[in-house]
């Protein structure tokens, strides 16, 4: 924590002049995350820490409130036309770049033409949505988005679109689209630059006194982002005063550890985030259903609920905050392991040792915790298990194959867009697969036509009617256990406020949002 600190005079007659003055102190935010930032490149994010990082380096058209809500930012306006497949952005007249040059609709331009090019991060949110050509110049501060054909949650996505400066980029594109470049260096319009990165240790980025929104109050100055995942560590951390904000990821115990010390308020809130186990269902055991079934009814959600990791219940793939297109009717799983035992000798591997691989994310205490509670409930049922525990960036390796995806994986997603289609695309539709949130290799036609009726529809009550029926055929299919929903817990100075949870990605450590109270 920062406290103010007094300018230090030179000489005597400095210090009794009668317009000396204390120099307000920078306000420093330190916060652990437990995985790296794996990039900073717009065209390449993907995960909860790339976007903690590309959320304050860079601006998007739009962007997202704690209500799901989109809201302006580079944008002050936009239009759609009655057939839903052009919407037209107005480029506020003040928007800059932090290096001060105006932000126009040819950097728009760019940006997108560059996502489509790379065909990774948030490009698979726009496949067959967005073509080269698309998106237009109408004029300097006018932009045109063409869709290919109808895509319901297409406003949605648009905050996914952190916006280059053109002219910078193109200066250092080499033969890579600046794939290089853009791996260590910003350029865009966010509120924060880059100060430092290290990859396996820490980030450090700095308020840009000139970001063109300006700041109210007593705003953030710098963000050092401390990675570990180790609780001794966020003890030590905090009890020394360096940290002011922890991680959403911390053990009970620390949390407790924390707000005890009387400097840290526990802050917490429901979110559209969902907790899975994610069933590869493409190599045994869980290719057969009645193993996944097992697993599903092996788990003990109560006590992971309750003791392991504060949540809310779960009964499909898409949270209850969804309200209007949740599935109620399906009842919440329940914990049974004769009724699991029971479909074990339905499967394929009956009367065997069946052999069975847990991953979860080294060195996170409570997904080691919830692995061996499983290990201790499958070996009861035959299974001869076996733990995986990797590094984050290991995890999203092993992911692109299903050879290489562990049996049962333990992963966090919520929604990269604040649309159900979020939920479903991301995770289940096969144009999505080989990445860390499709670990499920679902594959599935009927799946996938589901999926893309819901996104070519604009009436809402026909897409809750495919939503709802999408979610009986998954939990049917169980290609994931639906452990719970995240209930997002941090330990923040009492000083620091700003904290809502916002229903996309990591939008809600945008530190434009945070005030300093002290």
């Amino acid at each position: 924590m920062n406290m103010p600190r007094i300018l230090a005079a030179s000489t005597l007659a400095l210090l009794m002049t009668s317009v000396a003055a204390p120099a307000m102190a920078q306000v420093v935010v330190t916060m652990n995350t437990v995985q790296i930032f794996g990039t900073i490149d717009p065209a390449k994010i993907s995960d909860y820490t790339d976007y903690m990082a590309g959320v304050n380096l860079y601006d998007g058209l739009v962007s997202v409130d704690s209500s799901g809500s989109i809201i302006p930012e580079l944008a002050e306006s936009w239009t759609v036309s009655d057939d839903a497949k052009e919407v037209t952005y107005k480029i506020r007249d003040d928007a800059t770049f932090a290096d001060g040059s105006p932000v126009e609709a040819s950097d728009v331009v760019y940006t997108v033409e560059r996502l489509l090019r790379i065909n990774q991060g948030p490009a698979n949110l726009f496949a067959d949505v967005l073509a080269p050509g698309s998106v237009v110049a109408v004029d300097a501060k006018t932009v045109k988005f063409t869709l290919s054909k109808t895509f319901a949650p297409f406003l949605t996505t648009v905050p996914a679109i952190f916006i280059l400066n053109a002219d910078v980029v193109k200066e250092h594109e080499g033969t890579d689209d600046a794939q290089e470049w853009l791996a260590n260096n910003v350029a865009g319009a966010g509120a924060y630059s880059l100060k430092s990165w290290d990859r396996g240790s820490q980030m450090t980025i700095t308020r840009n006194p000139d970001y063109y929104k300006g700041f109210t109050g007593k705003p953030i100055d710098e963000v050092r982002w401390i990675i570990t995942n180790d609780e001794a560590t966020v003890r030590s951390l905090a009890a020394s005063g360096e940290l002011t904000m922890s991680s959403q990821f911390q053990s009970p115990e620390t949390y407790k550890a924390l707000v005890d010390m009387g400097r840290f308020n526990l802050v917490t809130q429901d979110t559209a985030t969902a907790f899975y186990l994610k069933l590869n269902t493409q190599i045994a055991p869980t290719d057969d259903i009645h193993i996944r079934k097992a697993l599903a009814l092996a788990t003990d959600y109560q006590t992971i609920r309750e003791v392991i990791l504060p949540g809310g219940e779960l009964s499909t793939p898409l949270p209850k905050v969804f309200a209007e297109f949740h599935a109620g009717d399906i009842p919440a799983p329940v914990y049974d392991l004769e009724a699991a035992k029971a479909e074990v000798a339905l499967s394929k591997y009956a009367g065997q040792p069946i052999p069975i691989t847990l991953g979860y994310v080294a060195d996170t205490k409570f997904e080691e915790e919830i692995s061996l509670l499983m290990q201790a409930n499958l070996e009861q049922l035959g299974f001869v298990v076996t733990q995986k525990a990797d590094p984050w960036n290991v995890i999203t390796e092993i992911a692109s194959k299903p050879e290489t995806t562990p049996a049962v994986n333990q992963i966090f997603f919520g929604p990269t867009y604040p649309s159900p289609d979020s939920m479903f695309f991301t995770q289940y539709s096969s144009k999505a697969a080989g990445t860390w949130s499709s670990m499920e290799w679902v594959n599935d036609p009927e799946i996938d036509q589901l999926i893309e009726d819901a996104r070519g529809t604009g009436d809402v009550a026909k897409q809750a009617e495919i939503y709802k029926t999408l979610q009986h055929k998954l939990v049917d299919l169980q290609p994931d256990v639906f452990l719970q929903t995240q209930t997002v817990q941090h330990a923040m100075d009492k000083c620091l406020t700003g904290f809502e949870a916002v229903p996309m990605q990591s939008f809600d450590y945008d530190f434009t949002r945070y005030q300093w109270t002290c």
